[in-house]
């Protein structure tokens, strides 16, 4: 394997797994024996989250395109 290659595979590996767990942590909110919430506030957590995770895929999608993601180009 290449050596950019292992270190993208390692720090995703971590990052990822890590992300996973938050939000499990962000799961355990949602019991309501031990928190009070407005459907008002979920919608604000979902939304942010929704919004972050379409920001990666883009980056991933554009990854290969870098120098023109602010540019306009015909597919």
């Amino acid at each position: 394997m290449k050596e950019k290659e292992e270190k993208f595979l390692k720090i995703a590996e971590l990052r990822v797994n890590k992300t996973i767990k938050s939000i499990q942590l962000i799961g355990n909110l949602s019991n309501k024996s031990h928190y009070s919430y407005t459907p008002q506030q979920i919608s604000q957590i979902m939304s942010v989250l929704d919004k972050e995770l379409k920001i990666v895929k883009e980056k991933f999608k554009n990854s290969k395109n870098n120098e023109k993601k602010n540019g306009f180009e015909f597919k």
